[in-house]
């Protein structure tokens, strides 16, 4: 419900068996695209009042106050609500006395509660383990040893990478405050965003898709963007922020906005040992947080600790495709390993010829480089949908056709997408796999294998933000409750 006025908002009243219980949101002062929303309980079967709503959507992050009346005249305060990210939600325990009436109001001389640790975060008493995860064998020796991106002078810490999740949900960061890392690296979808492009602070779009964060670790090239253009994970972290398309701020705005924080500067202290916000810290715990993002306790992890017999019949028919054991799928030579990422190469899988977005060639100009993107691991691919730079492809079945027979003819097509050597005229020609419906079926059933929901659902990867749980009010909290 957008800008309400002092009026009475229509269809928020609820009568039954002689109890009225009318909800509203009250205020002259109501700041730019800052919204309010109280909905009213109901009466169960039976009698007793369901518990009543109220939410509170405001970019800046202010103080609104809850307030009760029963004659529209008088009104008591019943509890401060400090917004600490953008939004604020709490039920409203039954009342005892009839005909009560709820608003919130914003009152600019009451903006006096501040964002601490202990309110606007929910971190446990001790922090999470992000700096030891606990690997499978595979990911400590070659080759993807050698894929590891974690630089001797940002190595992980629990704390470093607290601070790095607090930022990554954070809205602070981008200019008008309502977008977060998060909004377009969502933790449900595999830390990617479900929409073919994202959507940036002023409502424009990004022009590639959001890749996945899984395992973004290790990549042996070390580069990141489907570019590659930034050298470093700690480099990236910085240019999504500068982006004037994807949140529009410049580094000396936010490290200005974050160190007038107190949560901030507590966190800061402790991963850093003084509370100084500078641009370089943010990317180092933004990149130790990102780089925690493990994953390695999916159905295909478990098998290879058991030659595979939690497989199902068809899961293992599309491993043995996968890695080139039945047919002619050449799909491990770009995703290699148990991380299933690419070597040292750089490919073009020929998507089009000529390419509407030239990858590489965009910054380089060499006809060489068009069509070359960076390939992402296949870790979580289930949920990573859409596929590829464009998001062109809705579900893994159409990816699948793709590279069965819709590979397109490329001057730099990638040379395990051709047809090898030694057969004729047909030599170089893009490679055409020439599936059964039952082998592309069973190619898709095996790369969800590679599902890993522990990512989705552990709470050291969540929003830290208290949305309305304890601690998020000030005072007058009586008869107020609630949870995040």
């Amino acid at each position: 419900m957008k800008r309400p006025t002092n009026n009475l908002l229509p269809g928020l009243a609820a009568l039954a068996a002689g109890w009225a219980v009318a909800l509203f949101s009250a205020s002259g002062q109501l700041l730019p695209a800052a919204s309010l929303g109280i909905a009213p309980g109901s009466f169960a079967p039976g009698g007793g009042m369901v518990t009543a709503s109220v939410k509170v959507t405001d970019a800046g992050n202010h103080v609104w106050l809850l307030q009760s009346s029963t004659n529209l005249t008088t009104w008591s305060e019943v509890a401060a609500l400090k917004l600490h990210n953008g939004s604020f939600a709490r039920g409203i325990a039954p009342v005892a006395a009839p005909g009560l009436l709820f608003r919130a109001v914003y009152d600019a001389t009451r903006q006096t509660i501040r964002s601490d640790v202990t309110n606007a975060l929910l971190l446990p008493a001790s922090p999470f383990n992000y700096a030891a995860p606990v690997l499978p064998a595979k990911f400590l020796q070659p080759p993807i040893l050698g894929q590891d991106n974690l630089p001797a002078t940002n190595l992980t810490t629990d704390i470093g990478a607290t601070l790095g999740r607090v930022l990554f949900y954070d809205k602070r960061l981008s200019t008008n405050q309502t977008v977060a890392c998060a909004s377009c690296h969502q933790r449900e979808h595999g830390f990617s965003d479900p929409r073919p492009f994202s959507v940036g602070f002023n409502g424009g779009l990004t022009g590639r898709n959001s890749m996945g964060l899984s395992n973004a670790r290790w990549y042996q090239r070390k580069k990141f963007f489907w570019d590659e253009r930034a050298a470093t994970l700690e480099d990236q972290t910085l240019m999504p922020i500068q982006n004037s398309v994807e949140m529009g701020m410049t580094l000396q705005a936010l490290t200005n906005r974050l160190a007038a924080e107190p949560f901030y500067t507590n966190l800061f202290t402790q991963t850093f040992g003084t509370p100084e916000v500078t641009s370089e810290r943010i990317s180092k715990a933004l990149a130790q947080f990102v780089r925690s993002i493990v994953s390695t306790q999916s159905k295909y992890d478990m098998g290879v600790t058991n030659n595979f017999a939690n497989f199902t019949t068809e899961e293992n028919l599309g491993r043995q495709i996968f890695f080139g054991q039945v047919g002619s799928a050449t799909c491990s030579t770009c995703h290699g390993s148990d991380n299933f990422v690419p070597g040292a190469n750089i490919n073009n899988n020929g998507l089009e010829n000529p390419y509407v977005d030239k990858g590489v060639g965009a910054l380089t100009g060499l006809a060489s480089d068009e069509g070359l993107f960076k390939v992402p691991s296949l870790r979580n691919i289930e949920l990573t949908a859409p596929y590829m730079h464009d998001g062109r492809f809705a579900t893994l079945e159409e990816v699948v056709e793709f590279y069965d027979s819709g590979v397109v003819a490329h001057p730099n097509l990638s040379p395990p997408l051709r047809v090898p050597p030694g057969n004729g005229a047909a030599s170089g020609t893009p490679l055409r796999l020439n599936l059964t419906p039952t082998q592309k079926a069973a190619l898709v059933a095996f790369m969800k294998t590679l599902t890993d929901t522990s990512v989705t659902t552990d709470e050291k990867f969540s929003d830290p933000f208290n949305y309305g749980g304890d601690g998020a009010g000030g005072a007058g909290s009586s008869g107020f409750g609630g949870s995040r």
